[in-house]
C-alpha cells in the first residue's frame, strides 16, 4: 500500500514509519526544509519537501496514495513562527483531509488525543475540530486517541524524558499539583501512559483491520498511574530519589499563565488544566487490533538511565 504521511519526522512519527515500513508499505513523507536528518534511512521511504500550510506540497505527498496519515500535534504554541494549535492541529488537518480526498486516497488515519472531549483548552478544541472534519468526509477513517506517550525519544521531545529533565533532575522539589485549599489529593490525578511502539503498531494494524474503519480508538497502557506514581517511577528508573511537595494550582496557575509563553518554563496554564483533568481510557482501543500494550515499568523506562 502507498501511504502519504504528514508528521512522520516527529517522535511518534519515527516509530509509525518503522511500523509501516516493516509491514511492507511504500511511504511518502512530507518534510519541512532542514529536517532531512530526521528522516530514517528506510528503503521504502520517499521524501517530499514542504510545509503542511502549502497545499501543493500536501498534494505532492498524497498524490497516488492509497492511504493518508496525519500525525501533527504540538504542546506549546510559538505564534511568531506560525506554530499554533489552530494552524497545525485544525487547519493543517482539514487541509490534509480535503487534499487526500481530492487525490483519491480512500483511507485516512488521524492522530488525535485522549481526554479532549472536555474542550477546555485550544489544544483540545482544535483536536476535536480535526476529528469532526474527518468524520464529515467520505474517507474511510480511523481516529486514535492516545494518552501520554512514552518510550526512547530518539533525540526528540518525549513525555518521561522531559519530566526527568525539568522536574526530576532539578534541585527543586517535584510538584504534586492539586486544586482547592487542602493538599489531600496532591498528585492523585491519573494518566494512562502508553508506549510509543504500541501506538505505532496500532496505526499499522488498523490498515489491516477493516473493522477499525469509522472507529475512534482510545489508546492507554494496561494500568492507570497517578501523577505522583509517574514521577516516582521516572525517578527510580533514573537511579534517583526525589523529594515531592504539594503544589497548589491557585498559586502556580497564575504564574504559568504569564510564564508559560517561555519554553524554559516547565508548564503552561492549559497544560495544568489538562493534567488535573486526568487522562485515562474509558474503552480499550488495543484489543480490537490484537495488541497487548506494554506496561509502564522499570523495563520500559530503562532508556531514562541511558539517555537513549
Amino acid at each position: 500500500m502507498k501511504i502519504g504521511i504528514i508528521g512522520g519526522t516527529g517522535f511518534v512519527g519515527s516509530y509509525v514509519l518503522d511500523a509501516l515500513a516493516a509491514g511492507g508499505h511504500s511511504l511518502r513523507v512530507l518534510m519541512r526544509p532542514g529536517s532531512e536528518h530526521k528522516l530514517p534511512e528506510l528503503p521504502a521511504v520517499e521524501a517530499v519537501t514542504g510545509d503542511v500550510g502549502d497545499e501543493a506540497a500536501v498534494r505532492a505527498c498524497f498524490e497516488g496514495c492509497d492511504a493518508a496519515v496525519y500525525l501533527i500535534g504540538i504542546l506549546r504554541e510559538q505564534p511568531s513562527q506560525g506554530i499554533t494549535f489552530d494552524a497545525l492541529q485544525r487547519r493543517g488537518a482539514e487541509r490534509a483531509i480535503a487534499v487526500a480526498e481530492a487525490a483519491g486516497a480512500r483511507r485516512f488515519l488521524l492522530m488525535s488525543a485522549n481526554g479532549i472531549d472536555a474542550a477546555a483548552t485550544p489544544y483540545q478544541t482544535t483536536k476535536l475540530a480535526a476529528e469532526e472534519a474527518l468524520k464529515a468526509s467520505p474517507l474511510d477513517w480511523t481516529i486514535f486517541r492516545p494518552s501520554v506517550i512514552f518510550g526512547p525519544p530518539r533525540g526528540r521531545m518525549e513525555f518521561c524524558t522531559q519530566l526527568k529533565q525539568e522536574l526530576i533532575d532539578s534541585p527543586m522539589p517535584a510538584p504534586l499539583f492539586y486544586e482547592g485549599l487542602l493538599p489531600t489529593d496532591a498528585g492523585a490525578f491519573e494518566l494512562g501512559p502508553v508506549h510509543v511502539e504500541d501506538v505505532a503498531a496500532a496505526f499499522a494494524k488498523a490498515l489491516e483491520t477493516p473493522e477499525s474503519i469509522g472507529q475512534t480508538l482510545e489508546l492507554c497502557g494496561p494500568d492507570a498511574w497517578s501523577w505522583k506514581q509517574i514521577l516516582s517511577g521516572i525517578a527510580a528508573a533514573s537511579g534517583k530519589k526525589k523529594l515531592m511537595l504539594p503544589a497548589p494550582v491557585m498559586v502556580i496557575g497564575p504564574v504559568a499563565s504569564v510564564m508559560g509563553r517561555f519554553d524554559w518554563f516547565p508548564v503552561t496554564r492549559d497544560q495544568l488544566t489538562m493534567l488535573l483533568g486526568g487522562n485515562t481510557c474509558v474503552e480499550d482501543g488495543f484489543t480490537p487490533l490484537g495488541i497487548a500494550p506494554k506496561p509502564f515499568d522499570p523495563d520500559t523506562l530503562a532508556y531514562l538511565a541511558t539517555g537513549e
